[in-house]
């Protein structure tokens, strides 16, 4: 006697594509990959409902490579943790605070590529005017686009390069395999530029404030009892949270 019956099982479909998609950006070739069949086979109805969910929760396991690998998530989170190394407080905010904020920054930043992907691929599929491997196919579209556009052609080159390969004739030609970890590296250049910027006014505080000591005969205050809430003060009067943030999403409007 079965105690679930097929009718109530919950519609797994629109994960199977979110997992597909994930993992048919770090395959390369979503036609041929195996990706693509494992998929089909994820979606079909002749599966028992357990053996099925467990291939889609499986699925779901890549959705913290798809975060890290193809959005903004790296470039955000790294300025944010430069920023609490630069005001002095390595500890606060917490990572939940900087993980929480970072991943809704990267919500903002995607929005447009979330919003094509969501009305070329994931809506037709829903509406069963698709299958899921073209579902995936369509919405591994706009990612790439958005990839490419923040990727460096040096840090592209140096990929293909490194894997040995020829470089590509096109853009159409670049596989996912070569823009990923050149993304990537571009993403933590961008980063650690922005990241300089920022140490720099802090910086400058801590030369003022140790000068100023020096000056005073004040040589056993560490400068750091002084220059911490100065910087802080310095940090909330212009509002430091919000220029950060406005300033990482306008670093992706190209």
């Amino acid at each position: 006697m079965r105690l679930t019956r097929e009718s109530e099982v919950p519609d797994y479909r629109p994960l199977a594509v979110i997992g597909g998609l994930s993992l048919l950006l770090l395959a390369g070739d979503a036609a041929a990959s195996p990706a693509s069949a494992a998929l089909d086979a994820a979606v079909r109805q002749d599966y028992a409902p357990v053996l099925r969910t467990f291939v889609l929760l499986s699925l779901l396991s890549f959705l913290p490579v798809l975060l890290i690998g193809v959005t903004s998530f790296t470039r955000i989170i790294i300025v944010l943790s430069l920023l609490r190394h630069a005001l002095g407080i390595p500890q606060t905010p917490p990572n939940s605070v900087l993980v929480t904020l970072a991943v809704f920054l990267t919500l903002f930043s995607m929005a447009p590529v979330v919003d094509k992907v969501n009305q070329d691929a994931l809506q037709p599929y829903l509406a069963e005017e698709i299958s899921a491997t073209d579902a995936v196919s369509l919405g591994s579209g706009p990612f790439r686009d958005f990839m490419i556009s923040q990727t460096r052609e040096s840090d592209l080159l140096a990929v293909v390069q490194m894997s040995g390969d020829t470089p590509p004739g096109s853009i159409e030609e670049v596989r996912f395999s070569h823009l990923v970890p050149a993304f990537l590296l571009s993403e933590l250049k961008t980063a650690f530029q922005i990241g300089f910027v920022i140490f720099l006014p802090f910086l400058l505080v801590d030369l003022v404030v140790a000068a100023a000591l020096m000056s005073l005969g004040m040589i056993m205050v560490p400068p750091i009892t002084i220059s911490l809430p100065l910087k802080i003060l310095l940090f909330i009067l212009i509002d430091g949270w919000v220029l950060v943030s406005r300033s990482l999403l306008s670093s992706y409007m190209v």
